[in-house]
């Protein structure tokens, strides 16, 4: 199950539009029919009750699981998430067709449309993530452990169907990092094509954690599920790193090969 934003509202026409809450977006949730099966077989797609579940336990934070993160209205056809916003239910193929029209349309150029989608996303995920977050935990972000934090930032995504993660922050300090997807849903669904696909995930990592520390970075995905790995792996740093792992990546080295070269401080091609 995945969960895609998309420019739609609940809110009066004459109202404008705040694309940094996510209470005024619709998003997609991309599900299997396994994913609907386990939802109806759990009858959780009934009325809502009077006060929603962030409502009644306004202290909870620890809202993992479909059923809390998820409010199922059948009555009405709606789906809203934690955060208020609205879902819509698609099935696996909405991912193929975005693909394979971006890639009709604009030919070689889809993948960085993808990249800046996921990207503008990306950045206004950051500016609510941050402001949610200091009235959710009652803390500064300086205050908290990065571990803690990026956590924070990447359970509702796993939640929603995004695969879970595990980002590896030792070499911060030199300015990079790396982050694993396992169960990436783009990658899945494509399945093994033989080159990199998670264009979108890339540039929502280059987006939130450009705006989260407020200095440009970029994002490249340096191993993928569709090209028979067992998951993928991005780096995310500044540019110049991005474009020494891309060129070091067009000459055939392996994503260890590139790790071991931005660990040792190698830059130039």
């Amino acid at each position: 199950m995945i969960v895609i934003s998309i420019c739609a509202t609940d809110e009066p026409a004459n109202k404008p539009l705040n694309h940094t809450h996510r209470g005024t977006c619709c998003e997609l949730m991309v599900v299997s029919q396994n994913t609907v099966a386990h939802l109806t077989s759990r009858n959780m797609l009934q009325p809502l009750a009077t006060q929603t579940l962030r409502e009644r336990h306004p202290q909870r934070r620890n809202h993992f699981s479909v059923e809390d993160h998820f409010h199922f209205n059948r009555e009405q056809g709606t789906i809203h998430d934690w955060h208020q916003a609205r879902n819509i239910l698609v099935t696996e193929d909405f991912i193929v067709g975005m693909i394979t029209g971006l890639e009709q349309e604009v030919g070689p150029a889809s993948t960085l449309v993808m990249y800046k989608i996921g990207e503008e996303w990306g950045l206004k995920d950051a500016d609510f993530f941050q402001r949610n977050f200091r009235q959710e935990y009652n803390r500064e972000l300086r205050q908290t452990n990065l571990s803690f934090l990026f956590e924070a930032w990447w359970w509702p995504f796993v939640t929603q169907g995004w695969g879970n993660w595990d980002i590896d922050l030792s070499e911060q300090k030199n300015g990079f990092m790396f982050i694993n997807i396992f169960d990436s849903v783009v990658a899945r669904t494509l399945g093994d094509v033989g080159k990199p696909v998670c264009y979108l995930y890339a540039g929502m990592f280059a987006g939130f954690f450009t705006g989260l520390i407020k200095k440009s970075l970029g994002c490249i995905e340096i191993q993928c599920y569709a090209m028979g790995e067992t998951y993928c792996k991005f780096l995310v740093g500044k540019q110049e790193r991005i474009d020494a792992a891309s060129f070091w990546q067009n000459e055939g080295a392996s994503a260890s090969d590139i790790e071991k070269r931005m660990k040792n401080g190698q830059l130039s091609p």
